[in-house]
């Protein structure tokens, strides 16, 4: 069983390792665009922001990150997301826990946490344009397609998925 917990600067070693992975690397975009500072970031509480270690069996498999689309500094997602929208980011580490149902049971518990924030509404998510698989993923669990959009260098589809698609089992079509 998946479950997530606050990523911590004790996880820093095995991040820094993943973000080393062939599948990490290919589905981050541009890595000049997309560089992480996860040794400032790591344990630095914000509220509009929570890093995730996903376990499986108390061992850490992947990452996720939830973010308020309004409130985060960077402004990635611009100011005509919708109010109280979060976005979430996953990661699973090692290219030998792909396709075994683990993506898809830390985005349940990732899309679950979102909307237990009583003003969120909407999630959006930002896959790479050509990235079909997790395009495909994505639509499994619920997600609409809103279309095509240009993040800095990256060419990305940015899907979203209500609250009341969600609690109407969109994501068990």
């Amino acid at each position: 069983m998946i479950r997530l917990r606050t990523a911590t600067l004790e996880d820093l070693p095995v991040i820094l390792h993943w973000d080393e992975q062939p599948h990490v690397q290919d589905a981050g975009g541009d890595p000049d665009w997309n560089d992480w500072n996860w040794e400032g970031e790591l344990g630095r509480n914000v509220p509009w922001r929570e890093f995730l270690i996903a376990e499986l069996g108390g061992r850490a498999i992947g990452v996720v990150q939830l973010i308020d689309c309004r409130e985060e500094k960077s402004h990635y997602w611009g100011s005509d997301c919708p109010e109280h929208s979060w976005a979430i980011d996953i990661w699973i580490g090692e290219e030998d826990e792909l396709g075994k149902g683990h993506g898809t049971a830390m985005m349940r518990l990732a899309i679950d946490r979102c909307f237990a924030r009583p003003l969120c509404n909407d999630i959006l998510i930002d896959p790479m344009a050509d990235n079909i698989c997790a395009h495909r993923f994505y639509e499994s669990l619920g997600f609409k397609l809103q279309g095509p959009r240009r993040f800095g260098p990256d060419d990305c589809r940015v899907y979203h998925l209500t609250r009341a698609d969600w609690r109407h089992g969109a994501h068990n079509a």
